[in-house]
């Protein structure tokens, strides 16, 4: 209880602070755009294929091994685009977007060391212990290793999460309709909703990662004209960057780095993002994005659906590489919104604190979470603007049935069964996940209001991760790569850790002079503290599970195979060609992954 009243304290915290006046400024807009007949259809052909997939997909969706893990039969290749394609959703599209258009190309970090090491470590290291326990979450894991109370501190804080990003999912493709289209901010979120609800509840997770894939095709097809379109006007990437230049010399944009990953990583002071390198490194390359891409059920449960254990190891490789291609579609047009939205008066206005863009004179001022939606209006004509919007709903419905189906499996299988009813049918839990499906599709409408009055989506997200995934983390390292790692100790450890993570955020947040100790710097904005919180919640999860585990008994070692490194005897596969092995893939994975960083250093 104390945890669950520290969370929903923070959140409340959160909301404030990251309210804004500014924040109503597109209220009243009338719409930038109008759909033509073929628009309309696009969009409504899009809706009616997800449902019919999802009703399609119920006959094979009838025992809890097909429902919730889709009877474990994807190919790799499946695997891989729903892995990525979970992802895909108001992080990738409008928040990572906006963030690229207040912070530069520093956004790509959450792409690059923000996601492939992590993604190609869980692929080739943590993957077999998931895939041969047969573990159906991360909580499931966290039971069989540490106990039921490790397990429940697992799922109620990722069933928390799950429900939120949904909602944040939900709010943000609202969003979308209301300043592109004009539509009623209440309609866009219940239709959306109902599309989900339908075809999760219909499908389970197999109708879900069918959906991703069908849904990442509409991404890249519908956002790829405005990054092409927009480099054309701004002449190239060289153009871009000479740009950026003339408008942070004419004072037109605030002054920074815009255009180059780390070389502008030395100070807090010398970059928009206000961070440290040692931040991108330990808290956001590792704290952070191992937390999500290792221990999120959202991900991983895609992987777990893999059928084989060479299928499942190779699924995050595959994803690793249009992973690496995502900003091209989602941080370039942040980057192209520098230069070619204007406000009225032919700047880009500061307000509040932040940037404040139109996409046409005369149009009004919008957030810089509405970049990506205005510029799809800026270069989608009739019939291309329906094939763009109806990427972006795809990206959102994404995001939020990943976060629905994730949390039907968490309440069904780690806290309903095991304290409200142990002993059921497999038909009776079926049920209970269809129910969850609809239970976790009405709390996120109500948190998808509650998230209304932040204009920044990523720094709320991140604070989200730094509360729950970094500790997560912290207990599956510990757990997984030490044998002497117990039951009471894996318990402390992530509640600590939990608790940490919630206190600095107060801390700070009711003494911002505390952001010199928390973030080590005065200098350092949100998203930087965001990084530090989480390695401090990870660090503190690590050290109260060490000192526990050693005051403590340990399990026998025969009782961790399958759980431990070390202690797993894993299966042996036939040997393959050398363009069917993950370990060649993934090898071409961190070359390329190199050599990003260098070109844009």
């Amino acid at each position: 209880m104390l945890e669950l009243a520290l969370i929903n304290n923070s959140l409340g915290a959160l909301a404030s602070a990251a309210s804004r006046p500014a924040a109503s400024l597109a209220v009243g807009v009338p719409s930038l755009a109008h759909l033509s007949g073929l628009d309309i259809a696009v969009i409504a052909i899009y809706f009616v294929m997800v449902i019919c997939i999802g009703y399609y997909l119920k006959s094979r969706a009838n025992t809890s091994e097909e429902f919730f893990m889709a009877g474990r039969e994807m190919t790799a290749w499946i695997a891989g685009l729903s892995f990525v394609s979970a992802n895909l959703g108001s992080l990738e599209l409008m928040g990572w977007a906006g963030s690229a258009y207040q912070y530069g190309i520093l956004a790509a970090h959450w792409y690059w060391i923000g996601a492939i090491p992590a993604m190609l470590f869980l692929g080739m290291v943590m993957m077999p212990f998931y895939y041969v326990c047969k573990t159906h979450s991360v909580p499931g894991y966290l039971k069989l290793r540490f106990g039921q109370g490790s397990s429940t501190v697992a799922a109620v804080s990722f069933a928390f999460m799950t429900v939120l990003m949904s909602g944040v999912n939900m709010f943000s493709m609202a969003k979308v309709m209301q300043i592109v289209l004009g539509w009623n901010l209440t309609f866009s979120i219940v239709v959306s909703s109902l599309a989900v609800a339908a075809y999760v509840a219909l499908g389970g997770l197999r109708s879900a990662i069918f959906n991703e894939v069908l849904q990442f095709v509409l991404i890249w097809g519908g956002a790829l004209l405005v990054p092409i379109l927009g480099l054309w006007e701004a002449g190239g990437w060289d153009g871009l960057k000479a740009r950026i230049a003339t408008n942070i010399q004419q004072q037109l944009i605030p002054a920074g780095d815009y255009t180059h990953m780390w070389r502008s990583m030395g100070h807090f002071a010398d970059n928009p993002m206000g961070v440290h390198w040692t931040g991108i490194v330990f808290g956001l390359g590792f704290a952070i994005s191992f937390g999500y891409w290792t221990t999120d059920f959202l991900v991983v449960q895609r992987v777990l659906a893999a059928n084989s254990l060479r299928s499942a190891r190779l699924a995050p490789v595959i994803g690793s590489f249009f992973k690496m291609a995502v900003p091209f579609i989602v941080i370039l047009p942040g980057l192209l919104g520098l230069v070619v939205l204007q406000n009225p008066d032919g700047s880009h206005m500061l307000l509040h604190g932040e940037n404040y863009v139109a996409a046409h004179a005369g149009q009004g001022l919008h957030s810089y979470n509405d970049v990506l939606p205005l510029m799809m209006v800026r270069y989608c004509a009739p019939g291309l603007l329906g094939l763009g919007i109806t990427a972006l709903i795809a990206g959102f419905m994404s995001g939020m049935a990943g976060n629905v189906s994730a949390f039907s499996a968490v309440w069904t299988y780690d806290i309903y069964q095991p304290h409200i009813v142990k002993k059921a049918s497999d038909q009776h839990y079926v049920a209970v996940g269809r129910w969850a499906t609809i239970l976790g599709v009405i709390i996120s409408i109500v948190a998808a209001y509650s998230v209304q009055g932040a204009p920044g989506i990523m720094d709320y997200v991140q604070a989200l991760f730094s509360f729950f995934i970094a500790p997560l983390l912290g207990a599956v390292l510990t757990g997984m790569f030490w044998k002497r790692a117990t039951r009471q100790g894996g318990f402390w450890g992530l509640l600590i850790g939990t608790i940490t993570s919630v206190s600095l955020f107060l801390w700070v947040h009711f003494n911002p002079s505390a952001l010199r100790y928390v973030a080590l710097s005065p200098d350092a904005k949100d998203m930087a503290e965001n990084m530090y919180r989480a390695l401090w919640s990870f660090l503190a999860t690590v050290i109260v599970t060490f000192v526990v585990s050693m005051l403590t008994t340990p399990r026998p070692v025969a009782e961790l195979n399958g759980l431990v490194y070390g202690a797993t005897k894993l299966p042996t596969e036939e040997p393959v060609p050398f363009y069917k092995n993950e370990w060649f893939w993934t090898v071409i994975a961190i070359a390329i992954f190199v050599t990003l960083n260098i070109i844009f250093w």
